[in-house]
């Protein structure tokens, strides 16, 4: 009877019957009282009874699942068995990756953790100029120079601008003005000229002289036109009404020239994310169907950048050609076009032709370096941002419940971007190393963060909890006792007398994996949770909490030793909390063993098997139906949801390499013609 009760409850129950409809109680609590009462409420996906706000998203397994029924979705739900789930289609997954899930022993009503897959494709059309043009706009220029200043650029002076403009979009410079900025120019070219003189007696430690710099070769900072920048009283005079607001736009010198050295261009991206979510599965959910929209957005936006600039190379040959050609060493060449780990910078001169009317005093300081890897990471950061800002704005017309943390792959350029926001992992196993690719942000691990972000905010604290930390939690009877503590600022310890205040509830309660974040939640990065308040309490948590990535980068075009055995892992915490990094490397390999490349048949198998294979260590096995979950060593295993991607790098590496390779022929074909 039990069984077919539980049965009924999982065909028909509502799990989600009343979350989103209080905005004061805590978010765990409603969800809850939602599964508690839902046994009588309509499908899952249907509308409810009681008269809320609608869905945005409805609530599915992921797409390359192939789960299309509510029924579907119910079998993969039983917290009883727990199956391991797999896709029915290998080609819903480029070469042939591996995914597995199982639902929680009962935590939660739903599997609240969510997965993505995603191809997309870039596309733009690039000229020479205007390339150039996005370049210069990146070069610290002289402010008041004749070319004109784009929207970028533009600054006020001394809260005067000026917005005199012409029929023909073209900033003009009066003659009186252009003899001031002539005068102005000829000023700190003389000064540079002594400046120059006096590094040139000077050398460095090693006896080496120091460089010395060209004036023509050098940019200034557009920073320079800020009102925060200290200005000579002379140089603003001269220039402060200089600046123009016309947008950047240099005519080609010819229409033929345009027409002729004008591309279609493409680059082709694959993304792979995952979403653990938590106290609900609607942010998750959301997530999933919207962010790699998101990162396309933000990556389509310096698609001719990326295009132009991450496909060159600078390889020894080249450099060395050059060298002959111009005399120049090519270890300044190499300096001045890539990084130390090999990325392209994009604003340097020598991406400017000679005729490029741009006065350059100095190279950009080192911070403000931009690089093809600096834009991916830009475009990675800020999709994280508005996935987040667009959930808040959700939230307010739609039932969408709880929040999710957020682990995205993005394979792109030859290169793998991992980011991270939650305490989800992926780790590389390549060459028989294994590379950590993201941090498990959690309670513990931000301490620092959180308790300084209390002291500097007290009024996020409210009237219940302290910034303050204690060797121990202090009870009434230590009251005008010394006790050990230490302040956000602190890394050591030291005494302090105790306190009515310090009896407060602290910031970070408990220790390791059993910290939370003002006793409520044990995340601090990810998306959602802004209703969420600190249990009993009035004090609202999501100030604590960012969706703040961590991105970090594996070039992957240079490694000739990758084979089928390196692979991406990347699991949420359910597969982690059990298994190690170390242990889930040797799971997969002893899996992949058993499928021979020499076996055609069962070998596009070995990624999904091995994805089967982490999520059963995790899992274990139930020893009393359902309850009592043990590992093969009957230690205790997870009862969370387990999600799992294991990803090999040889075949996105191969076909990236085939695909520069064609993109070149092509290009150069078309260059031939024209």
């Amino acid at each position: 009877m039990l069984n077919k009760l539980r049965s009924f409850y999982n065909s028909v129950g509502s799990l989600d019957t009343a979350v989103g409809q209080s905005t004061t109680a805590n978010d765990a609590n409603r969800s809850k009282v939602a599964s508690s009462h839902s046994l009588f409420s309509l499908s899952s996906n249907a509308q409810h009874i009681d008269k809320g706000p609608p869905l945005k998203h409805r609530y599915t397994r992921p797409q390359f699942l192939q789960l299309n029924t509510d029924d579907e979705i119910q079998v993969s739900a039983d917290h009883v068995i727990r199956p391991i789930i797999v896709p029915r289609d290998l080609n819903k997954l480029p070469w042939n990756a591996g995914y597995a899930e199982c639902i929680n022993a009962g935590k939660s009503a739903r599997n609240e953790d969510q997965a993505s897959i995603c191809k997309g494709l870039l596309r733009a059309i690039i000229t020479p100029e205007s390339i150039e043009a996005k370049v210069a706009d990146m070069m610290p220029t002289i402010p008041g120079h004749s070319r004109s200043v784009p929207i970028g650029s533009q600054r006020e002076i001394n809260g005067d601008t000026s917005n005199e403009t012409t029929s023909g979009n073209e900033s003009k410079v009066s003659s009186n003005e252009a003899e001031n900025v002539s005068e102005q120019k000829t000023a700190v070219q003389a000064k540079l000229e002594i400046d120059k003189n006096e590094v040139s007696e000077n050398s460095n430690s090693n006896g080496e002289m120091n460089e010395i710099v060209d004036v023509d070769n050098v940019v200034l900072a557009s920073d320079l036109c800020s009102p925060s920048t200290p200005f000579p009283p002379e140089i603003v005079e001269s220039f402060k009404n200089e600046i123009s607001d016309n947008v950047f736009t240099t005519p080609p010198s010819s229409p033929s020239l345009l027409k002729s050295t004008t591309m279609e261009e493409s680059l082709p991206w694959l993304y792979f994310g995952i979403f653990d979510g938590h106290a609900g599965s609607g942010v998750a959910v959301a997530a999933s169907n919207t962010l790699h929209k998101i990162v396309q957005d933000k990556l389509q936006n310096i698609a001719d950048i990326l295009i132009t600039f991450g496909l060159k190379d600078v390889e020894e040959k080249e450099e060395k050609d050059e060298e002959l050609s111009t005399g120049v060493n090519s270890t300044s060449i190499n300096h001045n076009r890539l990084t130390k780990d090999g990325s392209v910078i994009v604003n340097h001169d020598n991406h400017l032709s000679s005729s490029c009317n741009v006065a350059l005093l100095f190279h950009p300081a080192t911070d403000k370096i931009v690089t093809v890897d600096g834009l991916i990471i830009g475009a990675l950061e800020l999709a994280f941002w508005e996935m987040d800002n667009q959930i808040a704005l959700d939230k307010r017309k739609y039932r969408m419940s709880g929040g999710c943390t957020a682990l995205v792959a993005l394979f792109i350029l030859g290169k793998l971007f991992v980011s991270n926001a939650g305490d989800s992992r992926a780790i590389v196993h390549k060459n028989g190393e294994i590379l950590p690719m993201s941090f498990d942000f959690t309670p513990e691990s931000e301490r620092e963060r959180i308790k300084y972000l209390g002291l500097l905010r007290p009024e996020f604290l409210g009237s219940d909890f302290t910034h303050l930390e204690f060797v121990r939690r202090p009870t009434r009877r230590d009251i005008g006792k010394r006790l050990l503590y230490r302040d956000a600022y602190m890394t050591g310890w030291a005494y302090k007398t105790i306190t009515h205040e310090d009896l407060k509830v602290p910031l970070i309660y408990g220790e390791g994996k059993r910290s939370r974040v003002l006793v409520t939640i044990g995340v601090t990065r990810g998306f959602g949770d802004h209703e969420l308040r600190a249990q009993s309490s009035e004090v609202h948590i999501k100030p604590f909490l960012t969706p703040q990535p961590e991105v970090r980068l594996l070039n992957l075009t240079k490694d000739d030793n990758l084979t089928d055995s390196d692979v991406l892992i990347m699991g949420t915490d359910g597969l982690w909390d059990i298994t190690t990094n170390e242990k889930a490397v040797e799971i997969v390999q002893k899996s992949l063993e058993h499928f021979p490349a020499n076996d055609t048949q069962r070998f596009k198998y070995r990624y999904i098997s091995a994805a089967q294979d982490l999520v059963m260590h995790s899992r274990g096995k139930s020893k009393e139906r359902g309850k009592g979950w043990r590992t093969s060593d009957n230690s205790a295993a997870t009862i969370d949801d387990i999600s799992v991607f294991v990803i090999p790098l040889k075949p996105f590496r191969q076909e990236y390499l085939k695909w520069k390779e064609a993109h070149s022929i092509v290009k150069r074909e078309f260059l031939n013609k024209s």
